[in-house]
């Protein structure tokens, strides 16, 4: 069963996804845990384009990729958790997602958006609490690298979310604040990530490209001000942005993996 699932998953995912042995390292743990970040943002995304038809009939097929991502991922966390303070974080996602999935995959309601974002954002932030903790068990500075480009992942999905709901003028006050937070804190990290003495030149080369594709974005997220909303151009954009991040957490990832052998042997 677990095998065709994935089979299923690597068809219709449409950014890298490691083979999910249970066995996992550190490294992709952090990774891993990361990537539910991401794919609570972009179930919640896929929900409002289907509201909204935007690319409807993508986002249907990008969600139902997620929540099966999800599940998958959320069973090999499960077989690594190496203590029992992740676990119990797990728990904590397990007990928000168990109803949360049977919503987001339920015909959009502009009516129901709100609520179902607020939970949303609550699934966000016990799977960040998942990441910050296997990151601190692993001990590895490098961690910091892979966490932080992962979260890149999530702010690309986030930020297309919330630009999203506007569209579809969902009645959330703080759609606005969650946007611009969204954004600036992308943008810092993406300058701090820019600036570690860890790159070597793939990860300079990739940084500057995800840097280049992260300018053309930021052009038209302010045309939404003026009441001239993109969404297809904002979805396309971001997804560019979320296929370079996720390629440059997996660089930050074996980075961390190899940091992780030779403090092993010493």
């Amino acid at each position: 069963m677990r095998s065709l699932l994935f089979t299923l998953i690597m068809t219709l995912v449409p950014v890298s996804v490691p083979t999910l042995c249970w066995g996992l390292t550190d490294a992709e743990a952090i990774n891993v845990s990361g990537r539910q970040r991401m794919l609570s943002q972009r179930m919640m995304k896929n929900y409002l384009m289907i509201g909204s038809e935007v690319k409807a009939d993508e986002a249907q097929r990008q969600l139902d990729s997620a929540v099966a991502l999800f599940e998958e991922q959320f069973l090999a966390l499960r077989d690594y958790a190496p203590t029992a303070e992740i676990n119990k974080q797990l728990d904590e996602v397990e007990d928000i997602w168990l109803n949360h999935r049977v919503k987001i995959i339920s015909t959009p309601e502009k009516k129901d958006a709100p609520e179902l974002m607020e939970e949303n954002l609550k699934l966000l932030t016990a799977c960040n609490d998942v990441v910050k903790a296997i990151e601190v068990h692993s001990g590895i500075a490098s961690g910091k690298l892979v966490n932080m480009s992962g979260r890149q992942r999530m702010l690309s999905q986030k930020i297309a979310k919330t630009y999203m709901a506007m569209y579809w003028n969902v009645d959330a006050p703080t759609l606005a604040d969650e946007f611009n937070q969204a954004i600036d804190l992308f943008d810092d990290s993406l300058t701090e990530l820019q600036s570690s003495d860890k790159n070597d030149g793939p990860l300079k080369n990739a940084l500057t490209r995800a840097r280049n594709q992260w300018k053309f974005s930021q052009s038209g997220f302010g045309l939404g001000d003026e009441g001239r909303y993109v969404p297809t151009v904002i979805s396309v954009t971001t997804e560019s942005i979320l296929r370079k991040m996720d390629q440059i957490t997996g660089q930050y990832e074996a980075l961390m993996n190899a940091d992780q052998l030779v403090a092993g042997t010493d």
